[in-house]
């Protein structure tokens, strides 16, 4: 089993330690640094093993039979990470096409 992120998802991963502190959501780069590696892992040891479920059809523009799982980091917050599924030399790929939370995307899940 192997876990790939597209480009563009690592870019929004290394933008997103500056949003956060940016926008004030944490005090210290560090800790916004720290978020988003929790993130990252528990994106990498989590997905094989969440119930996923179809995407809704807003997202198809990142994909054909896209699927998603939800992590929630707190309270008020829930990630959505979309990939696809496929098998190469015998070995199921997760390919990691898109992430949001629900402060963004959370009207498309209706």
């Amino acid at each position: 089993m192997k876990i790939i992120l597209l480009p563009e998802v690592l870019d929004y991963f290394n933008k997103l330690t500056e949003i956060l502190y940016d926008k004030g959501y944490f005090s210290f780069e560090e800790n916004a640094l720290q978020y988003v590696e929790d993130l990252l892992i528990k994106i990498e040891t989590t997905l094989p093993y969440q119930q996923r479920k179809k995407a809704p059809l807003y997202f198809n523009e990142y994909g054909e039979n896209i699927y998603y799982i939800t992590i929630r980091k707190s309270k008020v917050t829930q990630w959505y990470i979309f990939f696809t599924i496929y098998e190469d030399k015998n070995e199921i790929v997760y390919l990691v096409r898109h992430i949001t939370n629900n402060h963004v995307s959370a009207q498309y899940f209706i």
